[in-house]
């Protein structure tokens, strides 16, 4: 069996994956049922989102890997970059 972010890689063609990236900011803000995560990530412009059910322990400082999808968000206008998180795991 193969490990499972080389099978999601695999079978999703948009999919990248990043390894022992640091993380410099981390926030978290409720959105209706959810908690919407924010991850700024060192010599990165571009925010990583991703939403979860409940508040999780700071990442801030610390590395972790990360699967994720390039997408485009509308803001006031203004289309932006960001990268919707589909794993993230400490390294």
């Amino acid at each position: 069996m193969k490990p499972v972010p080389e099978a999601l890689l695999k079978k999703h063609a948009n999919l990248v994956q990043s390894e022992g990236v640091t993380v410099v900011s981390h926030t978290q803000r409720d959105v209706g049922d959810w908690v919407l995560q924010t991850l700024m990530i060192e010599d990165c412009d571009v925010p990583f989102k991703y939403k979860r059910p409940k508040r999780f322990k700071s990442l801030q400082g610390q590395k972790v890997n990360l699967i994720y999808y390039p997408a485009k968000e509308s803001v006031a206008g203004f289309e932006i970059e960001v990268m919707q998180v589909v794993r993230v795991r400490r390294y």
